[in-house]
């Protein structure tokens, strides 16, 4: 059921328990966790919080802590399968769910007991209403199998679940901190990060994330406000966040302007980087400017004052001349100290690059606790070193869009475009992972769309397949909907993949919180393929 007053029914009960905290891997999630923690450090709350990458680390979790703990409360995960059918819990356990992933499970709305969902509800969401969702069962013949109908026809589809827009976990427990009255800077600046993220990761609508922009910025003036009254507003170790009309060119402030324009997709898509032709027009882009190329290759903060002072104003005027009308963003800046400087961006890709390394052989609990250290104020270090993984991970990315784009990679196959990345290609064990694979992808498709002169191609979705893991031949697939301003972000590919795999028999492996994400056989890649084209022409 719905949560609809997340103080009393959510934190009033839980803060004289013992409770686990399951958060799964992303970077809201981490946001979230973060200020949850924060909380329960105010209020002497004894949790324990448990890492999950996916549906069998969630399921071993729980088993592991079902005897202690009658109290769950789940982060981005759990909210688009009926709960208590995966986890097969006691009659007592209760969870607490707090998930952006869409659409919810509608068994989960309904069960009033044991899972309470602390999602945030604006004006009529469609839930189909009680009677209509579980009567008739046995006409049915108790079909239980349609998860996301196309068109919404079979009743067994509009039984399971419905859309609505999403609020980043960070900002719906942000606000629980808000009316508990303990909100603090700190948890206002991860709220924000939780935000960015869902931008950055392409999760949710431009409209969506001006207006939580608009909320957020009217907490950062509330707090500012409250500290100008404060004596240490101007100390060594202060916190200032601001909002900020920023450029879209990913860590900039960290790099040189030169490498941030090349490996930014905003600016990379928009000049074609990987022709000649491109690389020509950039040359005259920052010719147009006037800015000598030895300050504009040298990193950001040797360059002169004078050209750093008006340099966003240079940049947006001359971009606009080079049809980017929009290459500046709304977004929040922090300062730490008087010298640390980040934009929440940064701290995004730096905290999913630390999230997702492959450096090391570290383990994902190891690198999960690495992201979160970067979160807070007390751990810069682990930033820049985050900072440093960002930079190498969107080089991997550009040139692997260059190379997909100028070898032809990007194959039509009739309703979807598709694209495989070979075992040899360089940075591929790095598109293992799920959200590089997400950028990737997403950047990918923005090129091509700008590249190719196939009117209908532009208006369709991409799937794209990475070597997951050699020794046992497995890929790993992922579907995103096709390249557009105005679109929902909704993904029907997850149905489409269960349904594909199912009908050819496939071995997949459906693990991924985020249902449009799959791990396959690589000997079953083609008739999986083939199944998908006819599942979806």
């Amino acid at each position: 059921m719905f949560i609809t007053d997340i103080r009393k029914e959510f934190y009033d009960v839980v803060v004289n328990q013992r409770v686990a905290l399951l958060v799964s891997s992303d970077i809201d999630a981490l946001c979230a966790c973060k200020i949850l923690q924060a909380l329960f450090h105010c209020d002497q709350v004894q949790y324990t919080l448990v890492p999950v990458t996916g549906w069998q680390d969630l399921g071993t979790a729980f088993l592991e802590h079902k005897e202690q703990f009658r109290y769950f409360v789940l982060i981005n995960c759990g909210a688009n399968v009926d709960l208590l059918e995966t986890l097969q819990p006691e009659e007592d356990s209760i969870f607490f769910i707090c998930d952006t992933h869409r659409p919810v499970d509608v068994v989960n709305v309904y069960n009033d007991t044991q899972v309470k969902l602390m999602i945030k509800q604006d004006d009529d969401l469609g839930v189909p209403s009680y009677d209509d969702i579980f009567r008739d069962e046995e006409e049915e013949g108790g079909d239980d199998s349609g998860n996301e109908s196309d068109g919404g026809s079979e009743p067994s589809g509009k039984r399971r679940r419905y859309d609505e827009v999403c609020y980043a976990a960070a900002m719906v427990i942000f606000e629980l901190a808000w009316v508990l009255t303990k909100d603090t800077k700190d948890m206002l600046w991860w709220a924000i990060i939780g935000l960015t993220d869902q931008w950055v990761h392409d999760k949710i609508t431009h409209m969506k994330y001006v207006t939580d922009i608009a909320t957020l910025q009217r907490h950062v003036s509330r707090h500012n406000h409250r500290n100008e009254d404060e004596d240490n507003s101007l100390s060594i170790d202060c916190m200032r966040i601001s909002f900020e009309y920023d450029l879209r060119l990913a860590l900039y402030q960290h790099w040189s302007l030169f490498e941030s324009i090349c490996n930014s997709s905003y600016t990379s898509c928009n000049f074609k980087l990987w022709s000649m032709h491109g690389q020509k027009k950039l040359q005259e882009f920052l010719a147009d400017m006037g800015l000598p190329l030895k300050q504009v290759k040298q990193k950001f903060n040797s360059m002169d004052m004078s050209v750093k002072e008006n340099l966003r104003e240079v940049i947006e005027e001359s971009s606009n001349k080079y049809g980017m009308k929009d290459i500046r963003i709304q977004t929040f800046g922090v300062h730490f100290g008087f010298k640390n400087r980040f934009l929440a961006s940064d701290v995004v890709h730096a905290a999913a690059a630390l999230l997702e390394s492959t450096e090391k052989d570290d383990s994902p609990g190891d690198n999960f606790i690495k992201a979160l250290d970067c979160l807070s104020r007390s751990n810069l270090e682990r930033l820049h070193g985050g900072i440093d993984l960002a930079k190498k991970k969107l080089m991997a990315i550009q040139q692997t869009v260059a190379s997909c784009i100028c070898t032809n990679l990007i194959l039509s196959q009739g309703p979807f475009l598709y694209c495989y990345l070979l075992e040899g290609t360089p940075d591929v064990k790095l598109f293992s992972k799920p959200m590089a694979l997400t950028l990737l992808c997403k950047y990918l498709l923005k090129a091509f769309v700008r590249s190719t002169r196939n009117k209908r191609c532009k208006l369709l979705p991409l799937i794209i397949a990475a070597p997951m893991n050699v020794e046992k031949r497995t890929v790993i697939v992922l579907g995103i909907p096709p390249e557009s301003e105005t679109s929902d972000k909704k993904n029907f590919f997850g149905r489409a993949f269960e349904k594909a795999a199912e009908s050819t028999s496939s071995r997949t492996l459906h693990d991924h919180f985020d249902t449009s994400i799959i791990e396959l056989k690589m000997e079953d890649r083609t008739k999986f393929l083939d199944a998908l084209i006819t599942l979806l022409s």
